[in-house]
């Protein structure tokens, strides 16, 4: 079994039984970027993140249907709240299983997905919120100004299909976030020699794989997914941290839910995936990500894309923990290397 934060010797017999700091003044993607490249590791951990979701999915859907009992023929039952909270938790297992894959097959805590300085940056992700979260309730009545197929609600399915909206989606959208933008782009950028060709090639395979997870057919909403995901990756990467990647992606799909919830939309017909369902509107959200980049490459064109603390910093003691963002030293980085 290989894992680099038990007990294990290299080459030169020094004990590895210690978890690997994070490097000094590194972008975001580079974090596990090293004079070996680890593309069989890489793609071990990328397997593993895809079919423990899938399989995370597979379990939830398995026991909600064995608590809903028989699907009755009238379809509501079909998408019930329970297959709901189910689907979006199995999702936002992410969050925990990238942590937990990061920390195993590469020696680096999980707290470093959230950000540059090991920690999810509250000012950040507020101030997000505040601008984003305005355009997301309009960019949502216009996608849902034209007349969806409704299905008939029970008052009692109304109120638990809410529940579960307010309290699963956010973090489904986050465990996305931390799936694909987080332990997939920085796996895929750490393969090259470059910062910038790493970042190129993080944003391609992360970008493909998030829309090929969606199952969709439909080159439109293909398009969509991949413009979605480039732009967050480029925002990722700037911002240094997936704050305003969480507030784009759970934003969005929370407002979705509840104007499903408010409209009594069918669910099942409304996320047809399916080729031809695509329309002009299908693009909105992706064009509001290009927007987003553009604040964001506006308002970082001075600073650049931010980085891991340097040494100077970390020994006065900013930005960031001991415990979960250390730095490592110069001889630290040759051992993690050598």
């Amino acid at each position: 079994m290989l894992s680099l934060s038990h007990s294990s010797s290299n080459t030169n017999g020094t004990s590895m039984n210690r978890t690997i700091s994070i490097p000094s003044e590194v972008e975001y993607h580079r974090v596990l970027a090293g004079e070996k490249r680890r593309i069989g590791r890489g793609i071990l951990a990328i397997v593993l993140l895809i079919g423990g979701m899938l399989v995370f999915n597979v379990l939830f859907t398995v026991a909600a249907a064995l608590v809903n009992g028989p699907i009755e023929a009238d379809g509501r039952a079909a998408y019930t709240p329970l297959f709901h909270a189910a689907g979006l938790a199995s999702v936002a297992l992410l969050i925990p299983w990238s942590m937990l894959i990061q920390r195993w097959l590469y020696g680096v805590r999980g707290a470093s997905l959230h950000s540059v300085l090991s920690r999810f940056r509250f000012d950040i992700f507020g101030r997000a919120l505040l601008v984003i979260l305005p355009v997301w309730v309009a960019v949502t009545a216009a996608l849902y100004w034209s007349p969806l197929p409704q299905a008939s609600w029970a008052y009692a399915d109304v109120i638990w299909f809410l529940a579960a909206t307010l309290l699963l989606t956010p973090l489904q959208g986050a465990g996305e976030e931390y799936g694909f933008r987080g332990l997939i782009f920085r796996i895929v950028g750490g393969w090259t020699r470059r910062p910038r060709a790493g970042l190129i090639v993080g944003i391609l395979v992360s970008s493909v794989l998030f829309a090929v997870v969606h199952f969709s057919t439909d080159p439109v909403l293909n398009l969509n997914y991949l413009i979605f995901a480039a732009g967050i990756a480029l925002i990722v990467w700037r911002t240094g941290g997936l704050e305003i990647a969480v507030v784009l992606h759970a934003g969005f799909n929370t407002l979705n839910f509840l104007f499903d919830a408010a409209l009594g939309i069918d669910i099942t017909e409304a996320y047809d995936r399916s080729a031809g369902v695509g329309t002009v509107l299908t693009i909105l959200p992706a064009a509001v990500v290009i927007v987003a980049v553009l604040v964001v490459w506006v308002r970082t064109r001075r600073t650049g894309p931010a980085l891991t603390p340097s040494m100077l910093e970390h020994s006065a003691g900013i930005a960031t923990d001991a415990p979960q963002g250390r730095v490592e030293t110069p001889e630290e980085t040759a051992a993690r290397i050598g």
